[in-house]
């Protein structure tokens, strides 16, 4: 187990250090000359050179390049190209922002998934589990941010239970806090629990076939009671797969609800520098993301291992 630890850690850092050369490449090729982008077109010869000595764009690339990866590496994104702020101080607090948003919304639609999915497989030849399929399906096919503009029409344009958009910090006001999350977790979970429930439908469907279920209930199991004991391991093992692809997709995909929201996050932050052409923060906020989707493939790797001991036996 260890040594597949070590193989999986291995693969995250060069995946990691292959991203880091793609973006940097990638952002080069974008045109444009930041110092141009932050004086303007009127800006002298002698004030554009001085500023691109201050961001340090008129050095050999290689050079660029090294000192931005080792800047990652300490925690330094660096200067903002058009702000003049420290970048590193603003991504971590837009980045607590967007886990605490995705990270409840997954907790949500896997609280929903789990068990609507399960019983949607073990009814599937009944009303109920027939019911949950469609509606599981009419759920995926509506994107998150129509489900967000539909939540806000109900809730807070009809019935005025909850604020419409906004944020507030969890340590400065808790209650308003969580009421201003509950519209947002929703619009996102719904989407997600939606996906999730056709996985772990499909999952359980598929070990309720096997033999092994089929002994168990010989021995006088009961059908819930075999799947419970002996299938829901071996169903959880696609399910792992799919809620960490759903995570790293869902902070990506967060931006939209942010937006509809207006919500601080790393989306808003992402586009609000793409607007600005603040190429160093796209940079810095781009491998951000990729590390977060980078380490939940590492984390199912882990999970993996643990769930599955034919894993831990072959590790």
């Amino acid at each position: 187990m260890a040594l597949r630890l070590l193989v999986n850690l291995a693969r995250f850092a060069v995946t990691f250090l292959v991203a880091t050369v793609v973006v940097f490449l990638f952002m080069r090729l974008i045109p444009g000359d930041p110092a141009q982008v932050a004086l303007g077109v009127n800006a002298s010869p002698e004030l554009l050179e001085q500023v691109r000595a201050q961001f340090g764009t008129d050095r050999p690339l290689a050079v660029q390049y090294f000192d931005w990866v080792g800047g990652l590496l300490r925690g330094d994104f660096g200067i903002s190209y058009v702000t003049r702020q420290d970048i590193s101080p603003l991504v971590i607090d837009r980045l607590q922002v967007s886990l605490i948003l995705v990270l409840t919304a997954m907790a949500v639609a896997l609280l929903a998934a789990i068990p609507l999915g399960t019983i949607a497989a073990v009814r599937h030849r009944n009303f109920s589990g027939v019911a949950i399929g469609a509606a599981s399906q009419f759920g995926v096919a509506i994107p998150g941010f129509l489900a967000g503009i539909l939540l806000v029409m109900i809730f807070s344009i009809q019935l005025g239970w909850l604020p419409a958009g906004g944020w507030t910090p969890p340590g400065q006001d808790f209650g308003d806090f969580l009421r201003r999350l509950v519209l947002p977790v929703l619009a996102l979970a719904s989407v997600q629990g939606a996906i999730l429930t056709r996985y772990v439908r499909s999952a359980v469907l598929e070990i309720m076939s096997e033999d092994y279920l089929r002994t168990a209930r010989a021995k006088g199991l009961s059908k819930t009671g075999a799947l419970l004991k002996h299938g829901m391991r071996n169903a959880a093992i696609p399910v792992i797969t799919v809620t960490g692809v759903q995570i790293a997709a869902l902070i990506i995909g967060a931006v939209v609800i942010e937006r509809v929201f207006v919500i601080p996050g790393l989306g808003s932050m992402l586009l609000d520098a793409v607007g600005n052409r603040d190429l160093l923060t796209v940079q810095s906020l781009v491998m951000v993301l990729v590390a977060i989707t980078l380490l939940m493939n590492l984390l199912i790797d882990i999970v993996y291992t643990i769930v599955d001991p034919r894993m831990r036996k072959s590790a």
